[in-house]
């Protein structure tokens, strides 16, 4: 027997499997994942969505409540964004694409005035109806700090969900599907 007190026939530990490696690493990513979403989604109210009226990108005057009125029975999703925002860019193709399964009105925050806000969806080639949040009060009243946020408002006008950052178009078909279903 050598020196150390081990016989030199003992086998080197197993390593685990490489799939439960890779499952556990996976479920630390998705834990860090949603506690960043829970903590950027802190100051977000429960319960109603805040109403909010305000001018449109086209110029009429436009509200929550009416946007709500003109899809009765479905979820609808508020996606707050902003001109400057690489990552709004980057998202606007899953946007149009979530536009064509359900309602979805958009917001501008702090992206200019109407004229401003109107250019910038013509340029990129976007029909989003546009609610215009020069100041940023409205996003502030959703508890929102930055863009891009998608909000999902149930048929009953309850936020059941938030998304902050890039969230890709089946999550939030998914979101909107399971929100029109819970009500």
């Amino acid at each position: 027997m050598p020196a150390n007190g081990v016989p030199e026939t003992a086998e080197p530990p197993r390593k685990p499997p490489r799939w439960r490696r890779w499952a556990v690493e996976i479920g630390i990513f998705l834990a860090i994942f949603f506690a960043i979403q829970a903590w950027m989604a802190r100051d977000v109210p429960a319960g109603p969505a805040p109403d909010f009226a305000t001018v449109a990108a086209d110029g009429r005057a436009l509200s929550l409540a009416e946007w709500r009125a003109a899809h009765p029975g479905e979820a609808v999703g508020v996606y707050f964004w902003a001109e400057w925002c690489p990552i709004c860019t980057a998202q606007e193709g899953t946007i149009d694409g979530v536009q064509a399964d359900y309602p979805v009105l958009t917001v501008a925050m702090q992206s200019g005035g109407a004229p401003a806000v109107e250019k910038v969806l013509a340029d990129r080639g976007l029909a989003w109806a546009t609610a215009i949040d020069a100041d940023g009060r409205i996003a502030q009243s959703y508890g929102l700090r930055g863009v891009p946020a998608f909000v999902i408002v149930d048929p009953t006008g309850q936020i059941r969900s938030v998304s902050l950052g890039y969230t890709t178009g089946w999550g939030l078909r998914a979101r909107l599907w399971w929100a029109g279903l819970s009500s």
